[in-house]
């Protein structure tokens, strides 16, 4: 039946669409980036008959909590250029199964191939950001956001101090992100480790950086998860041109971060809005130590 087509489900669909505005953004070069979306048992209970096929994947360590859930998810060396066009080779259905030590993948990833290789992180995130209020996370969306990226080569490296200078950056992002973006320092990508520690954030933050490579957000849908790195890298953007005339001459106070929040309703990450503006990384030439640049005063 051509109607029940994996490939022309909604979910897929959707897929499609978002990883290829990601590669047109110029989020994802190559084979970089990856996205994992957890989908319900009415999503694919009228193509469980056609995935008769399954193959097992054991897991390099178990996750917990995930029994038994399904999720569309990017391919390992996956293009984000070529899922439009083959989508069965570039994307997958896998399962986790019980006691969370081994996949099974229902559909997708061609003859031999497999997810992303981020899948850990990707599976520990998912677990972890449900513990966030709100809507149930059902997206996890990792790319190399450009200006993003760009800032944590110059911004000193703190959770507080990168969401000041992104709330900073444009007047919109304290209302989408009021919890802040979660910064790791550097760890090898794939492992279990940064898996771990993106899960750990994840439960805090919408948003986590991994610095000098790329940002991991999580979301309702695709189309949030989008917005919220479209969102930050826009002020990113904001950010390096501002860095690259010398530096903001006026900001966005303190009082007006506090009166945003309070006509929003939401609720600032609180590290965040008590630091009197924020800093640049101190340069590594600079012998002795010098304190680091402050953009920002006291009662601005």
């Amino acid at each position: 039946m051509d109607s029940l087509r994996t490939e022309h489900s909604w979910f897929v669909a959707e897929m499609i669409r978002v990883t290829t505005d990601m590669w047109r953004k110029g989020w994802d070069e190559r084979n970089g980036g990856n996205v994992s979306l957890r989908l319900t048992k009415d999503d694919i209970a009228s193509y469980l008959p056609v995935w008769n096929q399954p193959r097992v994947r054991k897991l390099t360590e178990p996750v917990q909590g995930l029994d038994g859930e399904c999720f569309l998810v990017t391919g390992t060396g996956a293009y984000f250029r070529n899922v439009e066009r083959e989508p069965e080779q570039n994307l997958g259905v896998i399962r986790v199964l019980a006691g969370g030590e081994a996949i099974e993948i229902l559909w997708g990833f061609g003859t031999d191939g497999g997810p992303t290789s981020e899948l850990p992180a990707h599976l520990k995130s998912h677990y972890a950001s449900q513990s966030r209020e709100g809507a149930p996370k059902r997206v996890i969306m990792h790319c190399h956001a450009t200006n993003l990226v760009s800032l944590s080569y110059v911004l000193e490296l703190t959770t507080s101090n990168l969401t000041r200078a992104l709330w900073e950056g444009s007047t919109e992002c304290l209302v989408v992100f009021p919890d802040g973006i979660g910064t790791l320092e550097w760890m090898v990508p794939g492992t279990d480790s940064i898996g771990d520690a993106t899960a750990a954030l994840l439960a805090q933050h919408p948003l986590a950086l991994w610095p000098f490579h790329g940002v991991f957000a999580s979301g309702t849908t695709l189309n949030e998860a989008f917005g919220l790195i479209d969102t930050v890298e826009k002020a990113s953007e904001l950010l390096v041109k501002t860095i690259s005339m010398g530096g903001p001459r006026q900001t966005i106070s303190t009082q007006n971060l506090i009166d945003l929040a309070r006509h929003f309703g939401v609720k600032p990450l609180p590290s965040a809005l008590a630091l009197n503006g924020w800093r640049l990384a101190p340069h590594p030439a600079e012998k002795p130590r010098k304190e680091a640049a402050l953009f920002g005063t006291a009662g601005r």
